[in-house]
């Protein structure tokens, strides 16, 4: 199962989502935090503790339960995708 934590605001979480529905992958979706360069308001405490886990307050965050794979970095994360996903 892959969950992105994102924020509908921000473009770069919008890279990470198109590149999720042009590959036709089912996802969760979580929005612990506005948008923000300092991080934005939290406004799911719960899942931002999920986000800040993985070491940083970045969004997007991607978790890949299946494969046990954490990112960070949307370009990094659109790479990913399309190598294991395409």
């Amino acid at each position: 199962m892959l969950e992105l934590y994102q924020s509908e605001g921000c473009p770069h979480c919008a890279k990470v989502r198109e590149t999720l529905s042009e590959l036709g992958v089912s996802y969760v979706a979580h929005n612990p935090r506005l948008p923000g360069n300092a991080g934005g308001d939290v406004t799911n405490e719960v899942t931002h503790d999920e986000l800040t886990a993985g070491g940083e307050d970045q969004i997007p965050y991607l978790v890949d339960t299946d494969r046990g794979v954490t990112m960070y970095e949307s370009d990094d994360i659109v790479e990913y995708l399309e190598a294991h996903y395409a």
